[in-house]
């Protein structure tokens, strides 16, 4: 027991506050719901329920979360583990007074901030202490929490309208404030503590990473008629977006997934420091890694600098980075979200230094957009950006209001599960199951398989990787965390009977890992049904 010494006082005040069985059970009630409306009134009722300090721990877990999205902290005990724990448990409670959803919480924390020698085994005996008090009920949930697999139907959007219903605002409130928070438990406790005017309150804030708008894919003649009018053009890098914060001297560098890459990325922060002349301000662009005649290198090439934290001053001679600005969000004190992408971009270039700018024209010509295309391609970049000139900065959400234009067609995936290979690839996860999430329920469906694209360093990482984030084994297959993302080019959208998602991708092969992207951020079934219409504009449309 002297690894759960820390709990004596948790465990003797558990009865306080809401218990955990009450969270498991209406986790078991939204997993058999299916209607959208139903879940929201489930939720809302729930969370009018909560004490103030319970709310955000809830709204974390019940989205399949041991900590709030914002939050760095990571359990870092791999899917196998947990399962084999699981496997170990007893099958009921051993201690009677019931789990509060604060000492599930405090769990979570212990075991994250388990470190340093004996910290595997340490992490362990959390894990287990914590399923061994649990009911079998309570044991189910807090073990797919831990995976980050709720598989009950509850993605943002419904957690935004539960969260608008129980507190009695508008749902486009919560939304905003969300978009801006990027914390849905803390935007839970202020709507139902402070209702609209606290919701109104919350904003963009300096050294709080905001998500990253988001983009269609859409091909040149599609993108003019849609916006029918002068579009903007930019470069689409091949590089990492990130945020830059800035106030005064104090700079932080921020990637999409809101992982602090500073330390790493100090010639970044030098140029920021030098380039950006606002006493505050948080602008947005891509980081390239650049080689000769400031050609981008490889993607993977520029991972490497973003995952380094020792002899970063020798890494930055190795591979040197290109800063390339496209957006500015705010301003000393003054917030642009708001503001026309023109008129943001007008303020960028004032701000800024006229080189960190990303190459654009402005145009509905389609013979000039097409040249354009054509020199960021020789330039070594991967296609357009396209974006209306009357858009606001959405965080957060994928539209039209900003398209991306590439040569080739793919997608965002993540890997739900892969196959031992054989021959040559014996030894090694080498068949990858892809998968696309549907943005209504959150599930991942899996549209197909490939072993093409990667190297046979790249094969004997990724089934370390996936080894890592194991769930279960059947056959030849491991099913694993669906964690690890990938952009997949391909030919063709077909329909298929022989996957959950009905489409199947023809030639599929991986082009990039994308540590940088999180499953949140994957292709939507949604998106992929519309890329499978769309493919008819120009061929007949087989039978169903």
């Amino acid at each position: 027991m002297t690894f759960l010494s820390g709990f004596e006082e948790d465990m003797n005040g558990q009865s306080e506050g809401q218990s955990f069985a009450l969270l498991a059970e209406l986790c078991a009630k939204l997993e058999k719901t299916s209607g959208r409306i139903e879940k929201t009134r489930l939720l809302s009722d729930f969370l009018k329920r909560l004490n103030s300090d319970e709310i955000e721990l809830a709204v974390a877990m019940i989205i399949g979360r041991t900590f709030s999205e914002p939050d760095p902290r990571v359990l870092e005990v791999s899917g196998r583990t947990v399962w084999k724990i699981v496997q170990q448990a007893p099958q009921t409670a051993l201690v009677q007074s019931p789990l509060t959803i604060r000492v599930v919480q405090r769990y979570f924390e212990d075991v994250a901030h388990a470190y340093g020698a004996g910290s595997r085994t340490r992490k362990e005996a959390l894990i287990d202490a914590l399923l061994g008090q649990a009911s079998p009920l309570e044991r189910e949930y807090i073990t797919r929490i831990l995976l980050g697999e709720m598989r009950i139907g509850v993605v943002e959007g419904v957690m935004e309208e539960a969260i608008a219903r129980a507190a009695g605002v508008d749902v486009e409130l919560v939304k905003r404030a969300n978009m801006f928070s990027g914390n849905l438990g803390t935007v839970a406790k202020i709507a139902l503590e402070k209702g609209r005017n606290g919701l109104r309150e919350v904003s963009v804030t300096l050294f709080n990473p905001v998500k990253p708008m988001l983009a269609e894919m859409s091909s040149l003649k599609d993108t003019l008629a849609e916006h029918k009018g002068p579009v903007a053009f930019e470069y689409k890098f091949d590089g990492a977006r990130i945020q830059a914060h800035k106030d005064k001297n104090r700079i932080a560098i921020y990637t999409r997934r809101h992982t602090d890459a500073t330390v790493s990325l100090p010639d970044i922060v030098k140029t920021v420091r030098e380039n950006v002349h606002a006493a505050k301000a948080l602008v947005e662009g891509e980081v390239v890694a650049v080689g000769a005649d400031d050609k981008p290198l490889p993607f993977q090439d520029l991972m490497r600098r973003f995952r380094r934290t020792i002899d970063i001053e020798k890494s930055a001679i190795d591979i040197p980075l290109k800063l390339y600005l496209f957006d500015i969000l705010l301003v000393d004190d003054t917030s642009l979200f708001d503001l026309p992408y023109e008129e943001r971009w007008n303020i960028l270039a004032k701000v800024c230094s006229r080189d960190l700018l990303a190459r654009r024209i402005v145009t509905d010509y389609l013979t000039e957009a097409e040249k354009f295309l054509t020199e960021a391609l020789r330039a070594g970049h991967e296609g357009l950006m396209a974006k209306t000139l009357d858009s606001p900065y959405l965080p957060g959400v994928r539209g039209k209001k900003w398209l991306k234009i590439k040569p080739a067609e793919s997608l965002d995936l993540v890997i739900i599960a892969a196959e031992w290979g054989s021959g040559r690839r014996e030894g090694w996860l080498s068949n990858y199951h892809l998968a696309v999430r549907d943005e209504e329920t959150g599930r991942y469906l899996d549209v197909g398989k490939t072993f093409k694209g990667l190297t046979d360093i790249e094969f004997q990482r990724m089934t370390d990787r996936l080894q890592s984030l194991k769930l279960n084994e059947k056959g030849y297959t491991v099913f694993v965390k669906p964690e690890t993302v990938v952009e997949v080019a391909y030919n063709e959208i077909q329909r298929s009977p022989h996957y959950n998602s009905g489409l199947a991708l023809r030639f599929a092969r991986i082009t990039r890992i994308r540590d940088d992207k999180s499953p949140d951020e994957i292709d939507t079934i949604q998106n992929l049904q519309r890329l499978y219409e769309r493919q008819f504009e120009q061929k007949a449309k087989p039978n169903a």
